[in-house]
């Protein structure tokens, strides 16, 4: 399945109802599940992005249906970025002519 690194931070709005983040995590860990996907992993960052996911979804447009589903509630805005395995691409660049 292909991966997807998602930059986030959280809006004015998310951060006055933090204490609702933890609810809201749950809630976006079931949608992931229910649209075939897997967190591989959250970590919470200082800087730039107050978070950093990595995902795993069927293809894009499963990614795009959570992240429109996710962001229209408006308490997290997002960046993605499509992954590709170290792996994968070293056979893309041997493969080259």
């Amino acid at each position: 399945m292909p991966n997807y690194i998602v930059l986030g931070n959280y809006t004015e709005q998310g951060v006055r109802d933090v204490k609702g983040a933890p609810g809201r995590m749950e809630k976006a860990g079931r949608l992931v599940e229910s649209l075939g996907g897997k967190i591989k992993d959250i970590y919470f960052t200082f800087g730039q992005y107050d978070f950093v996911g990595i995902f795993e979804f069927p293809n894009d447009d499963v990614m795009l249906a959570f992240a429109m589903q996710v962001g229209r509630e408006g308490n997290i805005r997002f960046t993605t970025l499509k992954a590709t395995p170290k792996d994968d691409v070293v056979k893309i660049i041997n493969g080259l002519s």
